[in-house]
């Protein structure tokens, strides 16, 4: 019994061996195998994008600084917003609607009003206006971020109000996206959709604030040389660029809204939505060239030390406080540039302590005469007021993202039709590379492969490759391949290399080389 059971085991032993000599290679575990890690792409990609953002020009005189900014700020108009059909919508008259007045409260009342940013998209916006006005006052364009209560925001209500007792105009503007302007038309991400038109998807945000500011400085009351811009968040991310780049606004007050395109590189929460990083702005101005482009003008940076939502205090206010502190230097003017950093609560917020460091700007340069200017918060809980109560009655067929683009859609150029004759077809593919070339600024790299293992399946042979791009970017390539290959394929693997395992596996079976590569993948 014991030698009968002995031959049937070794029986099993080689039946065992002959099937497992008649596996299959297992491709996907061969694709899978890890070559250049999770580390390395992410670092490339950070380098890549923070040595090409531009750096801060060296300038030796408050003369040179202003030919440099004013360089920036007609790059910045020109290649930036006002591209496509936006130089249009700049030139278009802007038509004012107003609407209803409520009372606001002791001292002022609440004018609605709507306006257009360009032809078709009305914003809608309300006045905080003091009841006894005689004279110029100061006018405060109050803008707010990403909060779905949009213009009903209790801390911006709060401001407004503060700002209408003491004797300031404060223009509280809607913004796309929040408020009664969401849903899915706003969307920020939906303004890449006019970009794909060949027109600026920035322009509907910029014109917007300059639009704000034209209504602002309408006013018979408003005094032109005291005009301020503040807000949180997405709201100090539009104060510093309707601060840079235009002049007429004298006080600028960004609260925890931006930092530099090089930071970003490493902190991932700012990165913000499609208007933070616009098309072609790295190109031509950092954000440290706006802060800098503030200069000689009044500005308050104001931070969050526990920043729960982005831009903590401590790492983006000192990069942008190196570059503009320079500047006003050369102007005389460092008393101009302030910062303050909130601890209490320190999370991503426009509270009293935020506000209160406002009104002392506000009482530093605008009021510098008058010793009796509040600069404490005046209470004013009771009289916030309900969405409800604050809207403003907007057309049913507002413009949005989404129709503008459609618009713009239907009149853009069509494709070159393909020729008929072979001959034909071949000279308009070779144009249509040429274009899509340039459009896409393709870049021809010179490739190092280097090996980086093998493995043996057989029948397949499996080497495993860095290609090393220009000392820019490493490659994970898997190579597959069988005794007598008779052709070459090459498999992109937008999904992973894994994902292509079922692919790969017919074409090996078909006596192909196969290569897999991940293009800027990360993680394998």
């Amino acid at each position: 019994m014991r030698a009968m059971s002995l031959i049937v085991a070794l029986g099993w032993l080689v039946a065992a061996v002959a099937v497992r000599g008649a596996e299959r290679p297992d491709v996907e575990q061969l694709l899978k195998h890890e070559i250049i890690g999770s580390v390395l792409p992410l670092a490339e990609v950070q380098r890549f994008c923070e040595t090409r953002v531009i750096r801060m020009p060296e300038v030796k005189t408050a003369d040179g600084w202003c030919q440099q900014a004013e360089r920036i700020r007609s790059a910045v108009l020109e290649r930036v917003i006002y591209r496509g059909e936006a130089a249009r919508w700049r030139d278009a008259a802007t038509r004012v609607q107003w609407l209803e007045t409520i009372d606001g409260g002791p001292g002022y009342r609440i004018r609605k009003l709507r306006f257009e940013a360009l032809p078709g998209l009305w914003i809608p916006a309300l006045l905080y206006e003091p009841l006894e006005l005689s004279g110029k006052v100061p006018g405060v364009l109050n803008v707010n971020g990403h909060t779905a209560l949009g213009k009903q925001y209790p801390p911006k209500q709060i401001r407004c109000i503060n700002q209408a007792k003491r004797g300031i105009l404060a223009l509280n503007v809607e913004w796309l996206g929040m408020g009664q302007l969401r849903g899915p038309g706003y969307g920020h991400d939906r303004m890449n959709q006019l970009d794909l038109c060949g027109t600026s998807g920035l322009a509907p945000f910029y014109l917007l604030l300059k639009r704000s500011l034209d209504l602002l400085l309408s006013l018979d009351h408003v005094d032109p040389q005291r005009v301020a811009v503040t807000g949180l968040s997405g709201g100090g991310w539009q104060t510093i660029v309707i601060s840079a780049l235009d002049e007429r606004v004298k006080l600028s007050n960004p609260v925890a809204g931006y930092s530099s395109f090089r930071t970003r590189a490493y902190h991932f929460k700012d990165l913000g939505d499609s208007e933070q990083t616009p098309t072609d702005l790295a190109t031509v101005a950092d954000y440290t060239h706006l802060t800098a482009m503030l200069a000689p003008r009044p500005a308050l940076l104001t931070y969050n030390a526990k920043d729960n939502c982005c831009f903590e205090s401590g790492y983006a206010l000192e990069p942008l406080l190196d570059a503009a502190r320079p500047i006003y230097e050369l102007f005389g003017r460092l008393d101009a540039l302030r910062h303050h950093v909130n601890h209490e609560p320190g999370t991503h917020n426009y509270e009293q302590e935020n506000r209160e460091v406002f009104y002392q700007m506000l009482a530093d340069f605008f009021y510098p005469d008058d010793p009796d200017f509040r600069v404490q918060e005046i209470p004013c809980e009771d009289e916030i007021k309900t969405a409800e109560q604050l809207a403003v009655p907007l057309p049913e067929d507002n413009a949005t993202f989404q129709s503008l683009a459609l618009g713009l859609a239907k009149d853009l150029p069509r494709c070159e039709p393909l020729p008929k004759d072979e001959a034909g077809q071949r000279a308009w593919r070779r144009r249509q590379r040429r274009r899509l070339a340039q459009i896409v600024r393709a870049v021809r790299y010179s490739v190092q492969p280097i090996q980086r293992g093998q493995e043996e399946q057989p029948p397949l042979h499996a080497t495993f490759w860095q290609l090393k791009m220009d000392g820019t970017w490493t490659v994970p390539a898997v190579e597959l391949a069988g005794a007598e290959p008779r052709g070459t394929a090459l498999l992109v693997a937008d999904e992973g290399r894994a994902a292509l395992a079922t692919q790969a596996e017919a074409l090996v079976d078909d006596g192909h080389r196969v290569v897999a590569i991940d293009p800027f993948y990360f993680g394998e």
